[in-house]
């Protein structure tokens, strides 16, 4: 079995900084694609960013800049640096996994149970 925990929501002021981590763990192979998505109340959830296994990135138009992706293979966790953040940055925040399960055939899509982000103004 494999889980995806989030951790490092919270809250904070607007212009602050938050880092959220996600650690994969159980029974993986390898991974492939890892990222962020997130979902504000009443509003469809949207992708944020994904890092690739090759470490390239990429963002949503509105964040670069201010949101940072990076990962570390070795603990097979995602990280998420979120600077100069507002208000409309609040939002339930996950992470999502491509990931190949040992005995399994191919690979799929994972995720986290999302962590809260609130940004107050």
């Amino acid at each position: 079995q494999v889980q995806l925990v989030e951790s490092g929501g919270g809250l904070v002021q607007a212009g602050g900084s938050l880092r959220l981590s996600c650690a994969a763990s159980g029974s993986i192979f390898s991974i492939n694609d890892m990222g962020w998505h997130r979902q504000a109340p009443g509003k469809q959830r949207e992708l944020v960013t994904t890092i690739f296994s090759g470490g390239s990135t990429n963002y949503a138009d509105s964040l670069k800049g201010r949101f940072t992706i990076s990962r570390d293979n070795a603990k097979n966790t995602v990280y998420l640096q979120m600077n100069s953040l507002k208000p409309e940055d609040t939002a339930v925040y996950y992470c999502n996994a491509d990931l190949w399960a040992r005995g399994s055939y191919n690979s799929r899509n994972y995720w986290g149970q999302g962590t809260q982000v609130t940004v107050s103004s």
